[in-house]
């Protein structure tokens, strides 16, 4: 990799300036919490919110603990939690970040190292954790975020659908077979598949870039040169921008992961390609009309195998924090093997957060009712491969995400030239020749420090 270590902080520096540009710093401890108040930003997704809906049993388990949650959007919180870890303004004890973040903030300084207190926590086993994200949070092998769950990619398929048009999948579907399907099955009552266009480089870059890592695409080559108006990234994103356009949602331009998971779950879509985590909505009777009725298949390929990102939320603590100690109890609480059995007890074994603790896969309950993508959402996270992550070789890691400090800023920037593609506001070539100036700027910055 030909990034020199020297030059990291300066450029985490520039990140988060333009992260703090748009959403104002938070003040120096302003708004800190006092006394045994734990303060937790988390993101609104599902699995966060069971975690609410059960921590009035912490708790009553630790009286000398209040928590106070801060629930966001996925692109808010990436923006408020940077900011206030950042600036170290004391703002939050817990923050949910991800293996983005993680190895960066540690090296900057930015996370207290949990592996002493994971070790001195009885039965919490940090040794559980899947492999492959253990090692995505981990900076000079300690841990600086211990996951909540982790995830890959694959799709989701409507089984009575397909057999009733007498279409089948490859064991490895293809992107032209996904298109080919969506096609034939898209209704004036039924769109053929979901994909992303939200902007934001956690929303449409996530899928669209498993895309073009397979597609033989990538953002730079090895010598820091932008490659985003080169022929196999124009393909790729075409590719995707014109599928989603013809047989895609209803306003696909503002469609994240959960618009995405509501057309799923409600029956309006015929496919999917998103998280591995999505079926803790699409499997629970609470809220899907399409229980039992989905197929899951591995990320669709063109030329790379395993084409399926990598990615955990997972919780740290602040270096600013002044209650290092009270937030681990509720981390340790929330992440280990005893909360994957009160969720499944308590709320259904279909909403335990996967793809986190191996031992989540030996619970009886859990296999029987993750039959249909529990191996294979194991299997697509152990295959997952962050440091080769493209046909031909780049100078940075990461499937979904380029693991620099730019890319908070730079992927956002290319999102909103991407999203602009898909409302049809643009065409492609002249949203990536926008996002190739945007990348030529980051790339010579890596080229300078070599």
């Amino acid at each position: 990799m030909k990034r020199t270590r020297k030059a990291l902080p300066r450029l985490a520096a520039c990140a988060v300036a333009s992260t703090l540009v748009l959403t104002g710093c938070a003040g120096a401890g302003s708004l800190g919490s006092s006394g045994d108040t734990i303060t937790i930003a988390m993101v609104s997704n599902s699995q966060m919110t069971d975690a609410r809906e059960l921590a009035s049993q912490f708790e009553e388990e630790n009286p000398g603990i209040e928590l106070k949650f801060v629930t966001l959007s996925e692109n808010q919180a990436r923006a408020k939690i940077t900011a206030s870890t950042a600036m170290g303004g004391g703002e939050f004890d817990v923050v949910m970040i991800s293996n983005y973040e993680t190895p960066q903030w540690a090296e900057n300084g930015w996370l207290v190292n949990l592996t002493p207190y994971a070790q001195a926590t009885p039965g919490y086993d940090e040794n559980d954790f899947i492999g492959s994200l253990r090692e995505s949070l981990s900076y000079e092998d300690n841990m600086y975020a211990v996951p909540f769950y982790g995830e890959s990619s694959f799709l989701m398929y409507r089984k009575d659908l397909f057999e009733q048009a007498g279409i089948t999948l490859s064991p490895k579907p293809t992107w032209q077979e996904v298109a080919d399907a969506a096609r034939r099955l898209d209704s004036p009552d039924m769109a053929g598949i979901c994909l992303r266009g939200k902007p934001g480089w956690g929303e449409v870059l996530a899928p669209l870039d498993t895309v073009i890592n397979t597609f033989g695409g990538r953002w730079f080559d090895e010598d820091w040169n932008a490659q985003l108006t080169s022929p196999e990234t124009v393909a790729a994103v075409k590719f995707y921008v014109d599928l989603v356009r013809e047989v895609g949602e209803p306003g696909p331009a503002t469609s994240g992961f959960s618009e995405c998971a509501t057309q799923l779950s409600q029956g309006r879509v015929a496919m999917w390609y998103d998280a591995t985590s999505a079926v803790s909505v699409l499997e629970d009777p609470a809220s899907s009309a399409v229980v039992g009725k989905i197929g899951y298949a591995p990320a669709p390929i063109v030329e790379k195998d395993n084409a399926g990102w990598l990615y955990t939320w997972a919780l740290g603590i602040p270096e600013s924090s002044d209650k290092p100690d009270a937030a681990w109890k509720f981390i340790s609480w929330m992440t280990d093997k005893q909360y994957m059995k009160l969720v499944g007890e308590t709320l259904g074994w279909e909403r335990v957060p996967p793809g986190s603790r191996l031992s989540t896969y030996e619970i009886p309950e859990y296999a029987e009712a993750a039959k249909a993508f529990g191996p294979l959402t194991l299997e697509s996270i152990e295959n997952a491969d962050p440091l080769h992550p493209t046909v031909d070789p780049v100078p940075y890691t990461g499937v979904q995400f380029l693991a620099i400090p730019e890319f908070q800023d730079l992927g956002t920037r290319v999102s909103q030239q991407i999203s602009a593609a898909i409302a049809g506001q643009k065409s492609v070539e002249d949203a990536l020749e926008q996002a190739q100036e945007y990348a030529e700027v980051v790339g010579k910055t890596y080229q300078e420090n070599s």
